[in-house]
C-alpha cells in the first residue's frame, strides 16, 4: 500500500493539475448550458440526457490520440427538484418531471480526464429575475447552502480538520433556520476514485459520529465540497422512485444470471469505478434486469434517490477544490447573484462572518502557476499534434 501511495499521481505535478482544471472547465461549461435550459415546461429527463451528452462531447475533444487514456462522465447529470434531495436522473421508461416556475432545482454532474475528477452542483429557482426575486424559505435555504459551502471552502485547507468544517456548516444552516441534510459526505478525490478515504460528514447520525474518523487536510489533496441544506428535518428518506445511478465496488461474486454477467461486463469496460446511469447502457431493459443481482451481492453500489418531507425544500452547492501551496484553487462552480435572494436571516457567528469576508483566490505565485499550467497545456497540445503528424506520415 505504501508503494502505491508513493507512486500515486497528485497535484504536485503540473500535468495532473492541468487535467483537473480541464475537467473543471468542461463541467462549468456544461453547467452553464443546463442553467440556461432550466425554464418553465422543460423536462427533467431532457436536461439529464443533455448534460450527459455535453459531458461526453466536451471530454471527447481532448487527448484524441491517446487511445488508452480514459475520460468521460464522472457523475451522471442529476436534476433534483424541490423536496427531492439528490440523485434524481430518470430513465426514458420512468415517469418524467416537468419544471414549473418557482421550482427549486439542484443540478449535479461531473467529468474526468484520465481519472482526475471535477464535480459540481448548483441550485436555482426557475423564473428568477430582477423583477421576480426569490423570497421566504426558498431564499433562506439557498443562502444557507451557499454560505455553508463558501464557509467550508475557506476551512478545507492544510492543517484544518473535517470535524470543524462540519460544525461550521451546522452553524450557518441554523442562522437561516435550516438544517444540513443528515449524513451527507464531502469526499477527497483521487485518480479514478470519487469517494476517497478522507471525508466531511455534515450533520452526522449517532452511528456516523462514532465511526467517522477525524482527519486533517493536507497539501496536494483534492476535495469535492458538497453541501446540502434543508428547510425541514434534514432527514432523507426513500420513496418509490427508481434508483438509476450506480457505481462499481471492489467486491467479487460469481454472478448466476447471464443478463447480470453481460451488464457487469459492460459496466467494467465502459465506466470502471466511475458512477454511471442505467441510461448509458446499450440495452436499458436488460440492464435493469442485470443490475438487481449485482446490487444484491454488492458488486454495484446504488446512489439512492432521497426525499425530504413533502412541502420542504433542499438546496445544494458543490465545488471541486485543489489544495495547493499557493492556496485553495476552486475549479468548479457557477456564480450566484445573492441580490436575487431576499431574506431576513443572516449569519450570526462572528468567526464565520470574518471567514466569509476573506477571499479564497490564491494571492501568491499566480503568475508562476499560470505559466506552469500553460506549459503543461502546451505539452498536451504538442503531443496530440505530434501524434496527428505521425499518423499522416504512416
Amino acid at each position: 500500500m505504501a508503494d502505491k501511495d508513493e507512486n500515486e499521481p497528485t497535484i504536485a505535478q503540473d500535468l495532473v493539475v492541468t487535467k483537473y482544471k480541464m475537467a473543471g472547465e468542461m463541467v462549468n461549461r456544461v453547467l452553464k448550458k443546463l442553467i440556461e435550459r432550466c425554464r418553465d415546461g422543460v423536462s427533467v429527463l431532457s436536461l439529464c440526457e443533455l448534460g450527459d451528452s455535453l459531458l461526453l462531447e466536451e471530454t471527447g475533444k481532448v487527448f484524441k490520440k491517446e487511445k488508452e487514456l480514459k475520460k468521460g462522465v464522472a457523475f451522471p447529470t442529476c436534476v433534483s427538484v424541490n423536496n427531492c434531495i439528490c440523485h434524481f436522473s430518470p430513465l426514458r421508461s420512468d415517469p418524467d418531471v416537468t419544471l414549473k416556475e418557482g421550482d427549486v432545482v439542484k443540478l449535479d454532474l461531473g467529468a474526468h480526464i484520465d481519472g482526475f475528477i471535477a464535480v459540481v452542483a448548483h441550485t436555482l429557482v426557475v423564473g428568477t429575475c430582477k423583477e421576480n426575486k426569490v423570497t421566504g424559505r426558498k431564499a433562506d435555504v439557498i443562502r444557507a447552502a451557499y454560505f455553508a459551502a463558501e464557509t467550508a471552502l475557506r476551512m478545507v485547507k492544510p492543517g484544518r480538520d473535517n470535524i470543524a468544517v462540519a460544525d461550521a456548516i451546522q452553524k450557518v444552516a441554523e442562522s437561516f433556520n435550516c438544517k444540513p441534510v443528515e449524513g451527507m459526505p464531502s469526499h477527497q478525490l483521487k485518480q479514478f476514485q470519487i469517494d476517497g478515504e478522507k471525508s466531511i460528514i455534515q450533520n452526522p447520525t449517532e452511528a456516523q459520529r462514532k465511526e467517522h474518523e477525524k482527519c486533517e487536510f493536507e497539501f496536494h489533496e483534492v476535495y469535492a465540497i458538497d453541501v446540502l441544506i434543508s428547510t425541514g428535518e434534514g432527514r432523507g428518506r426513500e420513496m418509490d422512485t427508481r434508483t438509476t445511478v450506480y457505481k462499481k465496488t471492489d467486491e467479487t461474486y460469481q454472478l448466476k444470471m447471464k443478463a447480470s454477467r453481460v451488464f457487469f461486463s459492460e459496466v467494467e469496460k465502459k465506466f470502471g469505478y466511475m458512477p454511471f446511469t442505467i441510461r448509458a447502457l446499450d440495452d436499458e431493459i436488460k440492464a435493469r434486469m442485470g443490475v438487481v443481482e449485482c446490487v444484491n451481492h454488492k458488486l454495484i453500489e446504488p446512489f439512492t434517490v432521497l426525499y425530504e418531507k413533502e412541502g420542504e425544500l433542499v438546496a445544494q452547492f458543490k465545488f471541486t477544490v485543489l489544495l495547493m501551496p499557493s492556496g485553495s484553487h476552486k475549479i468548479t462552480g457557477e456564480a450566484v447573484d445573492l441580490n436575487m435572494y431576499e431574506t431576513d436571516c443572516d449569519i450570526k457567528d462572528d468567526n464565520i462572518k470574518a471567514l466569509l469576508s476573506k477571499s479564497v483566490v490564491p494571492k501568491s505565485g499566480k503568475k508562476k502557476k499560470k505559466k506552469a499550467e500553460k506549459s503543461a497545456a502546451e505539452t498536451v497540445e504538442k503531443e496530440d499534434s505530434n501524434n496527428t503528424i505521425r499518423t499522416e506520415n504512416v
